[in-house]
């Protein structure tokens, strides 16, 4: 008779695991095209500038599937590099370079949050975790106590 808590147990623990752990999404969609410099994101207008001061930076990331941290960019491949505007402070914009002399003007849409704290997901397998060992616990307190 010990088999029947057992297979009722893992047959418990195989259905909450199905319908509790969350499936991560394969892409997202974005809103508008966009560069993270300095942790603050910067949404891409369709203006051009011609101004430029210094270089700032450069992407170090490139996805248009997922999102990621440092000067991550989900239009501009790894590499494009980020200049400072004359006249402009990059509290409120920087030029992207498009290549053949061209900037395109992106205007600082506020801070990218992206690689601060625990994401969702990951609290979701942590409580998983934590549910199915205590669950385990419970589980085998309850069966010692019926052996015995």
């Amino acid at each position: 008779m010990r088999s029947k808590p057992l297979v009722a147990a893992t047959s418990l623990l195989v259905t909450f695991m199905i319908f509790y752990l969350p499936s991560q999404a394969l892409s997202t969609s974005w809103a508008y095209s966009f560069v993270v410099w300095d942790d603050h994101l910067y949404v891409i207008s369709d203006e051009y500038v011609t101004h430029i001061n210094d270089e700032i930076g450069h992407v170090t990331n490139y996805s248009d599937m997922e999102q990621y941290g440092g000067n991550f960019s989900n239009t501009y491949r790894k590499g494009t590099k980020y200049y400072s505007i004359e006249g402009i402070s990059t509290d409120v914009a920087i030029a992207v370079n498009e290549g053949n002399g061209k900037y395109r003007k992106a205007v600082r849409e506020g801070e990218y949050t992206y690689n601060r704290g625990v994401s969702a997901y990951t609290m979701s397998v942590l409580g998983t975790i934590a549910v199915l060992l205590i669950l385990f616990l419970v589980y085998t307190r309850f069966f010692q106590k019926e052996v015995r």
